[in-house]
């Protein structure tokens, strides 16, 4: 099935047009600093190394952030048509996709957190060291994706 990936009509046109391939990677390039700019930050302020905003004002980047992951996701997955028998085996690629993959459902695990955090009137501010230790861990995870992902040329 991978083979029949890389040589249908949009493999192809991924691998040989002389436009498609460095346009997708800007687009993949846009995506990833989007949802990686807005999640960092966020953790970065819930691990209290940023600060200015107000951890409530994360909820309403979060659908921007989806809208980058969505670009991102739809630029990857072009590209992988492109040399998808590689990538399947690739150990960087396969790291990649992982970190992606669980700072994803991290970042819907925070974002619902943020929001129960900030309805609570008691404590506008106040964030829980659960929390905290998600932010970390996904913070190490985008981190952890990014460098995957520029091995992927390299390994």
């Amino acid at each position: 099935m991978l083979a029949w990936l890389e040589t249908s009509p949009v493999g192809d046109w991924v691998a040989l047009s002389l436009y498609a391939y460095p346009l997708l990677l800007s687009l993949h390039i846009v995506g990833l600093a989007v949802v990686v700019g807005i999640f960092s930050m966020r953790d970065l302020r819930l691990l209290g190394i940023v600060s200015g905003l107000q951890p409530s004002a994360f909820l309403s980047l979060s659908r921007l952030a989806w809208i980058g992951f969505t670009l991102n996701a739809i630029s990857g997955l072009l590209l992988f048509t492109s040399q998808a028998t590689v990538f399947a085996s690739s150990v960087p690629f396969l790291t990649k996709i992982s970190c992606v993959t669980a700072g994803m459902v991290l970042a819907g695990i925070i974002q619902s957190r943020l929001r129960a955090e900030s309805e609570d009137t008691r404590n506008k501010d106040a964030i829980t060291g659960s929390t905290r230790a998600l932010a970390l861990a996904s913070l190490l995870l985008w981190v952890s994706a990014i460098i995957a992902g520029r091995l992927i040329a390299y390994l």
